[in-house]
């Protein structure tokens, strides 16, 4: 099967890119078409929704932070048994870091790399015919990026469209729908981003609303003409990050969610074994495995959970005292020793690190890291040079004594320092990893 593309776009975050992809993956899919979906930048929240949409894997597209050959690999795999793949953008079409050759991290790269063109999604709230001067200045800011359509979002009335709609018909690039203004579209929100899909009880209702709404006021024929082949050479690089054992222990529940799906399957393709585990449940990690990995997510929303699951904490510390562990971002906190929630309350976490963390008075720290290892870990050998990310409000009231595990820097290569800690078996930072930086 040959694969159309093409890429929810716009021209900043909250502009109704996730809605907007949703619906249209959701409505394919009920028509009969083979969607896929794969989300632009370091994102955890975004492709779980599409993956509740499609019933198939999300998978994550960084231009940065990922080397040329694994988005090869990556994209093909994606749209090797579908109809169309659908990618939605991070931030604004263009944002990203100074520029190196493709590799800024903004969604326009993988329209210039692979030749999709774009649906740009814009919030007409405040505006009408100077919605046109947006559309004008995106369509003409880079020839190698092509837009074929426009989704306007949240109209306000169908004299408010007709205003708009008639302003960039003078530009010949259709609008391919119009989103009215409506609460019941929307997700709530928390610190991270949206409240995450396995937490919806109502998940199947609020995406049956949404490819409804599709039907109604999405071209999708249009959409589906104005989709591109996707033309990506599958180059099957080794995995974006070694497996960490031949049994990798997975906590995995509504605290510890947040890993990449290419990195899971990465590990599986090289022939390790993942066997989950739910630290909420009060589970240790199963002994038969020979490495744990703490993923990040929401600790701090269950602290008071994790502080009195003795089984999972006693497990955690027999296991640490002979086998890799390793913490990133949430895993970090709960392998610290202590962590005070947003309301101040302090609990007790493993303590298998010496830092304490607190969400009492939240601080963003966000930015692609460049990370060269200090010792062996679960990520990597001493030396290894890895890329990913950062993204969490917590922050380090106490760093403690323990030996730094990496040395960072951000995604313009200034040096940020030491971050993390290691001791004995056990390894941990707020560091996301997303890939070996040359594969």
């Amino acid at each position: 099967m040959t694969a159309r593309g093409i890429i929810v776009a716009a021209p900043g975050s909250s502009a109704g890119k996730t809605t907007v992809t949703l619906a249209l993956a959701t409505a394919l899919k009920r028509r009969g078409e083979k969607v896929r979906t794969a989300k632009a930048g370091p994102d955890y929240i975004d492709p779980a929704f599409h993956t509740a949409a499609i019933g198939t894997p999300s998978v994550n597209l960084d231009t940065w932070a990922m080397p040329p050959a694994l988005l090869d690999t990556l994209i093909a795999q994606s749209a090797a048994d579908a109809s169309l793949l659908v990618i939605e953008g991070v931030m604004g079409l263009f944002d990203g870091i100074a520029d190196e050759g493709g590799r800024s991290g903004a969604t326009a790269d993988l329209a210039r790399r692979y030749g999709l063109p774009v649906l740009l999604v814009l919030d007409v709230v405040g505006q009408s015919q100077s919605a046109a001067a947006v559309v004008r200045g995106f369509a003409t800011h880079d020839a190698s990026v092509r837009i074929v359509g426009i989704v306007l979002n949240r109209v306000g009335t169908e004299r408010h469209r007709v205003l708009v709609t008639d302003a960039i018909a003078a530009l010949s690039i259709p609008v391919l729908g119009a989103v009215p203004r409506d609460g019941m579209l929307a997700f709530p929100q928390r610190h991270l981003g949206l409240v995450q899909a396995s937490e919806h009880t109502d998940l199947t209702a609020r995406l049956e609303r949404l490819a409804e709404m599709a039907e109604r006021c999405l071209d999708l024929g249009g959409i589906l003409a104005a989709a591109a082949p996707v033309c990506a050479l599958q180059q099957a690089p080794s995995p974006a990050l070694l497996p960490p054992g031949q049994r990798i222990a997975l906590a995995s529940d509504a605290a510890f969610s947040f890993i990449y799906p290419h990195l899971v399957d990465g590990w599986r393709r090289a022939g390790a074994e993942i066997v989950t585990f739910s630290p909420l449940a009060d589970e240790p990690p199963p002994d038969d495995c020979n490495c744990c990995w703490l993923p990040g997510g929401y600790p701090e929303l269950h602290a008071g959970t994790l502080a009195t699951a003795r089984r999972f904490r006693g497990g955690l510390a027999r296991f640490a005292r002979t086998r890799h562990v390793h913490g990133e971002c949430g895993g970090y906190m709960v392998l610290g020793e202590g962590l005070d929630d947003a309301q101040g309350a302090h609990h007790a976490m493993a303590g298998l690190l010496g830092h304490a963390t607190s969400f009492t008075k939240r601080k963003l720290h966000l930015g692609y890291r460049e990370a060269r290892l200090l010792c062996d870990s679960p990520i990597g050998a001493a030396g290894a040079v890895l890329r990913g990310h950062e993204f969490h409000y917590a922050t380090l009231v106490d760093a403690g004594n323990d030996d730094p595990f990496a040395e960072v820097a951000d995604g313009e290569g200034r040096s940020l320092g030491n971050t993390g800690a290691r001791r004995g078996y056990v390894t941990g930072t707020f560091f996301h990893a997303i890939a070996r930086r040359d594969l």
